[in-house]
């Protein structure tokens, strides 16, 4: 499979072929999801929530983004590898956001970033893209804002609120973003933007129309046990897999069968 670049994702549009994307926030599961040979590689800041077990996705810090797509950067060959901007790295301005960005590329090996917002960010988009640093924008739902929205609401139901997307949408792409994520909208709505736009639309809880999906890893293999969201489908169940393995273990050591002569020395 040859290297994914921003490039290849923009032909995959053009040529109607689907784009795919799952997230992954270190070595194990970036190979993984490599692999498989999935597009893009998300280093999402839904570790706060999966990894380190917050409520939400605001605690994560840019040191910690950055430790964590490093380790995603060695288990890739091939996927496009992109760092998620995470709360407060970008939101103050232009200089801010090209500084934090950069040391995805720098030091984690990142070929592109994630941020969320639309019209209000079209500046640090911008500023990305002058200095050479491929973006994808996130707009609806927007985990960062989740206290401005009151919780995890699909967004664009409204016929005001979807005219407000769909600005957003384009904004974006003037703006020079490659792609554009599109969370928890009404899949008709997505349709309506993904027609719209040149620029690819990756869905999370958006429908079938978008031209690729995301979801967080966790989430496909049952490794989060909290809660599942609507538009996430869990695939295997390994979080249940692990626990039998490691209570056979504990079993096992408790009645003096392991190690065996098998594990063991002469």
């Amino acid at each position: 499979m040859p290297k994914v670049t921003v490039q290849t994702i923009l032909a995959k549009k053009a040529a109607g072929q689907k784009i795919t994307m799952l997230t992954a926030h270190d070595f194990p599961t970036a190979r993984i999801v490599d692999e498989a040979g999935v597009d893009m590689v998300l280093v999402g800041d839904s570790l706060a929530m999966v990894v380190q077990g917050h409520e939400n996705t605001i605690p994560v810090t840019m040191d910690q983004m950055v430790y964590h797509a490093g380790m995603a950067k060695r288990g890739i060959r091939n996927a496009l590898l992109v760092g998620d901007m995470p709360f407060l790295s970008y939101q103050t301005g232009p200089e801010q956001a090209v500084l934090n960005a950069g040391r995805f590329l720098k030091e984690a090996g990142c070929e592109a970033v994630k941020l969320e917002g639309g019209i209000n960010i079209a500046g640090q988009i911008k500023a990305l893209v002058m200095a050479d640093i491929p973006v994808i924008a996130h707009l609806g739902l927007t985990p960062q804002s989740v206290h401005r929205m009151g919780g995890y609401k699909v967004q664009g139901r409204e016929e005001c609120a979807a005219a407000r997307l769909i600005e957003e949408a384009r904004a974006v792409e003037e703006a020079g973003a490659f792609a554009v994520v599109l969370e928890a909208v009404p899949m008709e709505l997505a349709k309506k933007i993904t027609g719209a736009l040149s620029i690819p639309t990756i869905g999370i809880g958006a429908g079938p129309h978008c031209d690729g999906q995301v979801l967080v890893l966790y989430d496909v293999i049952g490794m989060f046990e909290r809660f599942l969201p609507k538009f996430a489908k869990r695939y295997a169940n390994l979080q249940e897999e692990a626990l039998k393995a490691v209570l056979a273990y504990k079993d096992e050591v408790e009645k003096g069968t392991f190690p065996s002569e098998e594990q063991s020395f002469r």
